[in-house]
């Protein structure tokens, strides 16, 4: 019998529990799993509970990458080992949950459809993505925090950054021109719309909120009046 997944509904989004036995049997009944239900979990936002598992850098990035391969953000792991929390903090996943207590039994009829339609599907995250993360998802993506220098956001449609996007942008990562890139502080270390890049040049005095944009084939940023 391969190692059971049981995936439930939590507040932080959805909590995905492993069974025991060999990582690699596991890691592959985790990853069989995420197919058989991708259209599902597409867009999702999951914690992961690995249980007794000690997994170092290499194992949880490469995890991490093949989770992100499938459009589903790894958000936190939980475990029983102090090594493999110490790596999940090394790598800026969250390693706690608020209310673990709440969760209720995921069904996948009850599941809402996160995939991208005509690019209005939208993925929001509370939290500031730290050196190493690279978050991506095929609608829009909104961020209540900051992007640090490291960090990378790639969505197909526009980005929003409630804080200071100082990492890497790319919005309309499927082609849209009409993508936007809107931040309370515009600082990244490179800025792309579809197919156009740009690195902002050092700003000096007051940051403002501003929102890049394609005009004429060229990334401009102009002031986003976040008011309106």
């Amino acid at each position: 019998m391969p190692p059971r997944v049981q995936i439930k509904g939590v507040r932080e989004g959805l909590l995905v529990s492993l069974g025991e036995g060999d990582w690699l049997d596991v890691k592959r009944a985790l990853i069989e799993q995420f197919d058989q239900q991708k259209d599902f979990l597409r867009g999702a936002k999951i914690f992961l509970d690995v249980g007794s598992q000690i997994l170092h850098a290499v194992e949880l990035s490469m995890l991490r990458d093949d989770i992100s391969e499938r459009g589903i953000m790894l958000w936190g792991v939980l475990s029983n080992s102090p090594t493999t929390e110490q790596t999940a903090q090394t790598l800026g996943l969250a390693t706690r949950l608020s209310k673990p207590s709440a969760s209720v039994l995921y069904r996948s009829t009850a599941m809402p459809d996160t995939s991208a339609r005509d690019g209005e599907a939208a993925v929001l995250v509370h939290k500031t993505l730290r050196s190493g993360v690279s978050l991506k998802h095929d609608g829009h993506v909104i961020v209540l925090g900051d992007v640090n220098p490291g960090a990378e956001v790639c969505a197909g449609g526009s980005v929003f950054v409630w804080g200071r996007l100082r990492g890497t942008v790319h919005a309309g990562a499927n082609g849209d021109d009409e993508a936007v890139v809107c931040a309370l502080e515009l600082q990244p270390m490179q800025l792309r719309i579809a197919d156009h890049i740009a690195v902002p040049p050092q700003k000096r005095g007051r940051p403002l909120p501003e929102m890049a944009r394609l005009v004429n084939g060229h990334v401009v940023a102009e002031g986003w009046n976040y008011k309106k």
